[in-house]
């Protein structure tokens, strides 16, 4: 099981110092990591995953957001940035084959690592803790957390009806028109608690501010947290543009603007520096809240050295800060 850390005032000092903590998605967000990966010991990397995306399937619980990541600094992901590299699929077609729709291709890897949370859960274990023990199963020395251990599907009301944003994506394939997007509250552990107060600086990934983040943000405590640290976020927006995914119907229907400015509006009462694609010019400092930073870097990321390079701009500004 998990022991709560009680670090002395000098260890905390030092660790703020050399540690990153990344509130992560499912797709921008590992793309990002995949850049830290290669400039950071995994150990000094702590990351927040969303849970809004979980999802019970065949009798187990499956995370996107959370095996994308241990998947991502594991060095088994896919370039779909879901499931296990050269994977097989023999299951989920068994089953598809017999009458049973799963709506998400699993495949065996996959899959065992959904029984083995599944069973732990069973068990009693908490999600974080069952997290935690598959970090360890793939050699992950990161800490990868579980925003809450509470269940809180993040549910999509669309001109079809409500469905889970799983459904949204996988079964309807993003066509619905998006009424509103359903996110609900959840309690703080103790592990991403102890994880803030590790940390004086957070970078927020380039995922989707509504569906990604915005779950993580309704942890009871962390907008407040925010507010007390140094936040350095990602736009997944290029001009008027979503890099990947639907963003955009997302964020118009919380009446948001979608650019650049509407991810800054969102996190405009913690952020620090919003950085933007070099090549989006409709945004700058003047238009943003507060006293927000703009600052223009590749944000795309198409290959891993594209990755590298943002993440180096990343340490360079937490360094400075620090």
């Amino acid at each position: 099981m998990v022991r709560e850390q009680h670090l002395s005032k000098e260890n905390l000092q030092q660790t703020r110092r050399n540690a990153l903590l990344l509130l992560s998605g499912g797709t921008g967000s590992p793309k990002l990591l995949r850049g830290l990966l290669n400039l950071c010991p995994e150990t000094q990397l702590t990351v927040i995953a969303n849970t809004g995306d979980d999802i019970w399937v065949s009798g187990n619980l499956v995370c996107p957001d959370i095996d994308t990541v241990i998947y991502t600094i594991a060095g088994v992901s896919t370039d779909r940035w879901w499931g296990i590299r050269d994977d097989t699929f023999l299951t989920h077609e068994a089953l598809v084959g017999r009458g049973h729709e799963e709506g998400i291709i699993i495949g065996e890897h996959d899959r065992a690592t959904h029984i083995i949370r599944s069973d732990l859960l069973r068990q009693g274990a908490t999600l974080t803790e069952a997290t935690l023990l598959l970090c360890a199963s793939f050699g992950v020395s990161s800490r990868v957390l579980p925003m809450t251990n509470d269940f809180v599907p993040t549910m999509i009301e669309t001109d079809e009806g409500e469905m889970h944003i799983q459904d949204f994506l996988i079964k309807h394939k993003q066509r619905p028109a998006v009424t509103q997007v359903n996110c609900e509250t959840s309690a703080m552990t103790t592990e991403v608690n102890t994880a803030l107060e590790e940390h004086n600086a957070v970078v927020i990934g380039p995922s989707n501010p509504i569906s990604s983040i915005r779950p993580i943000l309704l942890v009871n405590g962390m907008r407040e947290a925010l507010k007390d640290r140094f936040v350095i976020a990602i736009s997944p927006i290029v001009r008027t543009e979503p890099v990947s995914g639907p963003a955009r119907k997302f964020m118009e229907s919380v009446g948001l603007p979608v650019s650049s400015i509407g991810v800054a509006e969102f996190y405009s009462d913690f952020l620090n520096i919003l950085i933007v694609d070099n090549t989006d010019f409709a945004v700058s400092s003047l238009d943003l809240p507060r006293e927000v930073e703009v600052l223009r870097a590749n944000t795309i990321m198409a290959d891993g050295k594209q990755s590298k390079e943002l993440a180096a701009e990343i340490l360079q500004l937490l360094a400075q800060h620090s």
